[in-house]
């Protein structure tokens, strides 16, 4: 029975560190209407921030990215992030890790580029990219206020989205404890 199943426990990564980030702003949202089902979210050489990321990732069920696109792509900072986290290739923290994707923009094609390379990359760790109507909040700008995602259509692909993922962890629970 799903009720039964421990809480699911979720990491956001924004590919942002602008202040008033609409991908920042997007996770927040998300956080707060998520937050009364579910808990917050190579070797020793590593920088402890890295470790740190690789502790979360691996104490997480799933991953919540959202990103603006920077020159057609993933910005660097969530690129970089990625890296870290896809080693040792094939057996890193993010293999087999559920992952919804999602990207923020001020242009008309809401970031679909960023979208494309973020799942290329998780491809290739073998994350579990959630099959789900693909998030790209266009003209952002227009759709945050005071730091929160306020426009009801592209919140509901967001929030979409992160019940695709949910199902995803739980239905994938379910299987492992079923012995499959």
């Amino acid at each position: 029975m799903i009720s039964d199943i421990a809480p699911v426990r979720l990491v956001g990564m924004s590919g942002s560190l602008r202040a008033g980030s609409y991908s920042n702003a997007v996770l927040e949202t998300l956080r707060e209407i998520f937050a009364d089902r579910d808990q917050d979210f190579e070797g020793e050489k590593r920088p402890e921030p890295v470790k740190t990321l690789l502790s979360a990732i691996a104490e997480c069920d799933g991953l919540v990215l959202c990103a603006p696109e920077f020159n057609h792509s993933i910005p660097g900072v969530l690129k970089n992030a990625l890296d870290w986290a896809s080693r040792p290739a094939f057996t890193s923290v993010m293999a087999h890790k559920p992952v919804a994707i999602m990207a923020t923009s001020h242009g008309p094609l809401g970031g679909a580029r960023c979208l494309e390379h973020m799942r290329a990359a998780l491809d290739s760790m073998l994350s579990r990219v959630v099959l789900a109507r693909e998030v790209m909040i266009t003209s952002s700008a227009d759709k945050i206020r005071n730091g929160r995602l306020v426009d009801e259509t592209s919140l509901g692909f967001a929030c979409a989205a992160v019940e695709a993922l949910l199902r995803e962890i739980r239905l994938w629970g379910m299987a492992e404890s079923l012995g499959g």
